[in-house]
C-alpha cells in the first residue's frame, strides 16, 4: 500500500509540475514552484526506494543525507518564491546570500553524516540518533520555512482585498495545513521515538502543494478553459511532453511487461538475462523511431520549409511564402508571422520603387524645368530679333516673290520654334498655387466643351459616367482644365481615324478617381514608364514637344494626387488621376 501512495505521489508531482510551469514559464514564481516540485519528487523517490525495498536500508545514512539536504533546499525555494511572488520581483541578493549562508556548513554536514551518531534498523525499526548540529540544522530548516510564511503574510496584508491578495492567503492556509503536518510527523513523533509516520512525511506535503498550485495558477488549476488556453499557447511543448510520456507507457505496457514475464518465468539465471537484454533492446528501437518520427513530423520539418523560404526571401524571392497545414502552435504562429511578413516586405519593396521612380521623375522635372527657363528666354530674344527684320522686309512692296515666299518660309518656323519656346516656358513657369472648392465633374465638362470645338472631335465617341458622389474638391481649375484638355487632345491624335473616349468619376477609397479611356494605338509597354518624362514623346517629328504629359504629372502631384497610365489587351488606353477628397493630405504648390 505504502509502495502505491508514493508511486501515485511521484506520478501526481511530475505532471502537476510541469502543468504549472508552463503556464508562464518566464514567471519566476513558476520557475519557483518547478524547482520546489523537482526536489520534492526527489524527495518522494528517495521515500519510494527507502522505506519500500528492505534491500536499501542498509544504506539508511545516504537516504538520511539526501532527506536532510531536500528538506533544506525546498525551504529556499520557499523564501525565493515568498521574494518574487506575486510582483514577478527579482530575488533580492544580498538578502539571499544572509539567509542561505548556514547552508554553506549545514548542507555538507549533513551530506557527510554529521547529523548523526547512529541510523539504521534494530529489530525490523527505525531508529536515528541525532546530533546536537542535527537540531540546529532542523532549527534553521524552521526558521527559513517561518521566515517564507512572515514575507508572504506581510505581501497579504499588502495587497488584502485584491486578486493577488487571495492568491498569497490561500498560500498561506497551504503553508500552515503542510507546516502542522510535517511538524508532527518529522518532528514532534520522532522526538518521542515515535517513527511510524515518517515514511509518509512526503506524502503529507502534498495538500499544500495543491494548494500552492491552485493559487498561483489564479484558482484555475486543472479547469477545462485553463487547459484549453495551455494547449492553445504551448502546445509544441505538450505535444512533445504527451508523446514522450504516451510512449514511455506504451511502450512499457506493449513490451516491457511481456519480455521481463517470458525472459524471467523459469528463473533470474544467466540465460533469462541474456534474453532480457537483447530483446529489450531491440523491442526499444521501436518507440524511439516513432519519437523521432513524431518529432520530424512536428518540429524538424516545418521548421526547415520555413529556414527554406527565409533563405529564398534573404536572396530576394520577396513575398515568398511557408506552405504548412494551418496549426495552432508555436510553430504554425510563426509560419503566419512569416508570410504575413513576406507579403509586407514584397508589397514595401514594390512602394519603395514607386516612390523611387516618382522622385526620379520629380527631379528630372526640376531641372529640365530649370533648364526649359534658360533655354526659352536665350531663344526667343534673338527669335524675337529675327522676326522684326523679317516684317520689316515683307513690309517693302518692291521685293522679289521668291524671296518672299523664301520669307514666308522662315516665318512660319519661326513660328514652330515660338510654339516649342511657348511649351518649355509653360513648363517651367511657376504656377499659381490659389486653389478653391470646386466641382471636378463641373471642370470636366468645361474641358469637353472646348474641346468639341475642334472638327476632329467631331469623328469620336464620348461617353461620361460622372458620379454625384464626389464633394468639392480644394483644387486649382485652370490647371485642372489643362490638364483634362491636355489628356483628350492626346487621346485624340492616338485616333486619327476615329475611335471612342470613355471618361468616368467616382469615390475610391478617401479620394476622388477620374479615368480617361481612349481606344487608340495604346503605348507600348516597354516606354509606359517615360510617358511622363520631360519631351518624350511618341508623335512624328513636329507633332509634339513631349512636355504635354509632364505638365498634367506636375499639377496633379502639386494637388497631392497620383497620375498613372495602363492599357488593355485590347488596346485600350487610360489614364487614372487621384486627387486626395482631404484637403490637409494635397500638397501646396
Amino acid at each position: 500500500m505504502l509502495l502505491l501512495l508514493h508511486l501515485f505521489a511521484v506520478f501526481l508531482l511530475v505532471p502537476l509540475g510541469f502543468y504549472v510551469f508552463v503556464a508562464d514559464p518566464r514567471r519566476r514564481a513558476h520557475q519557483t514552484f518547478a524547482a520546489f516540485i523537482a526536489f520534492l519528487a526527489v524527495w518522494t523517490v528517495n521515500d519510494l526506494i527507502f522505506w519500500n525495498f528492505p534491500e536499501f536500508r542498509e544504506y539508511a545514512g545516504i537516504w538520511a543525507a539526501a532527506s536532510f539536504a531536500n528538506a533544506l533546499v525546498m525551504q529556499w525555494a520557499l523564501a525565493v518564491f515568498a521574494w518574487v511572488f506575486p510582483e514577478n520581483a527579482r530575488t533580492p541578493k544580498r538578502k539571499a546570500a544572509v539567509l542561505f549562508a548556514p547552508g554553506i556548513i549545514l548542507v555538507p554536514a549533513a551530506l557527510f553524516g554529521w547529523l548523526w551518531h547512529d541510523i539504521g534498523f534494530r529489530g525490523g525499526e527505525f531508529f536515528i540518533e541525532l546530533t546536537p548540529l542535527a537540531y540546529a540544522f532542523v532549527a534553521y530548516v524552521v526558521f527559513v520555512f517561518c521566515f517564507g510564511a512572515f514575507v508572504l503574510l506581510k505581501k497579504y496584508r499588502k495587497f488584502h482585498g485584491t486578486q493577488e491578495g487571495q492568491q498569497v492567503g490561500a498560500i498561506l492556509w497551504g503553508l500552515i495545513i503542510t507546516g502542522v503536518l510535517e511538524l508532527i510527523t518529522i518532528l514532534i513523533l520522532p522526538f518521542f521515538g515515535n517513527y511510524a509516520f515518517l515514511p509518509l512525511s512526503t506524502l503529507f506535503v502534498l495538500p499544500g502543494v495543491f494548494i500552492y498550485a491552485y493559487a498561483i495558477s489564479n484558482f484555475k488549476l486543472f479547469s477545462l478553459q485553463t487547459a484549453l488556453d495551455q494547449f492553445r499557447l504551448f502546445p509544441i511543448t505538450f505535444k512533445v511532453a504527451v508523446s514522450i510520456a504516451s510512449v514511455a507507457v506504451a511502450s512499457f505496457v506493449l513490451f516491457q511487461i511481456p519480455i521481463v514475464w517470458w525472459a524471467f518465468r523459469e528463473g533470474a539465471g544467466v540465460d533469462a538475462w541474456r534474453r532480457y537484454l537483447v530483446f529489450s533492446l531491440i523491442s526499444a528501437l521501436v518507440p524511439n523511431l516513432l519519437l523521432v518520427l513524431l518529432v520530424v513530423r512536428a518540429i524538424s520539418r516545418p521548421l526547415q520549409r520555413i529556414t527554406v523560404a527565409a533563405i529564398e526571401v534573404a536572396n530576394g524571392s520577396y513575398g515568398t511564402e511557408v506552405d504548412l497545414r494551418k496549426s495552432n502552435d508555436e510553430i504554425g504562429i510563426l509560419a503566419r508571422s512569416f508570410n504575413e511578413m513576406s507579403r509586407k516586405m514584397a508589397a514595401d519593396i514594390e512602394l519603395l520603387k514607386q516612390l523611387n521612380e516618382q522622385l526620379v521623375r520629380t527631379e528630372k522635372l526640376a531641372s529640365m524645368g530649370v533648364l526649359a527657363a534658360g533655354v526659352a528666354h536665350e531663344v526667343n530674344n534673338p527669335l524675337a530679333s529675327i522676326s522684326s527684320l523679317i516684317q520689316m522686309m515683307q513690309a517693302k512692296k518692291a521685293i522679289d516673290p521668291e524671296i518672299s515666299e523664301r520669307l514666308e518660309l522662315i516665318s512660319e518656323q519661326i513660328k514652330r520654334i515660338t510654339q516649342v519656346t511657348k511649351g518649355m516656358t509653360d513648363f517651367a513657369r511657376s504656377r499659381s498655387s490659389e486653389k478653391k472648392f470646386a466641382g471636378i465633374n463641373n471642370i470636366i465638362e468645361a474641358s469637353l466643351r472646348l474641346a468639341s470645338y475642334d472638327l476632329s472631335f467631331q469623328d469620336l465617341e464620348i461617353t461620361t459616367d460622372l458620379s454625384e458622389r464626389i464633394p468639392e474638391l480644394l483644387i486649382n481649375e485652370d490647371q485642372m482644365q489643362q490638364v483634362f484638355l491636355n489628356l483628350l487632345l492626346n487621346a485624340r491624335d492616338a485616333m486619327p481615324e476615329g475611335g471612342e473616349i470613355a471618361i468616368t468619376s467616382a469615390i475610391e477609397g478617401t479620394s476622388a478617381r477620374i479615368e480617361i479611356t481612349d481606344t487608340g494605338r495604346g503605348i507600348d509597354r516597354a516606354i509606359r514608364k517615360n510617358v511622363f518624362d520631360p519631351f518624350f514623346t511618341t508623335k512624328p517629328a513636329g507633332s509634339g514637344t513631349g512636355l504635354g504629359l509632364s505638365v498634367c504629372y506636375g499639377i496633379i502631384t502639386a494637388h497631392g494626387g497620383e497620375i498613372d497610365v495602363k492599357d488593355s489587351p485590347a488596346g485600350e488606353t487610360s489614364f487614372i488621376i487621384t486627387i486626395p477628397l482631404d484637403p490637409a493630405e494635397q500638397s501646396v504648390n
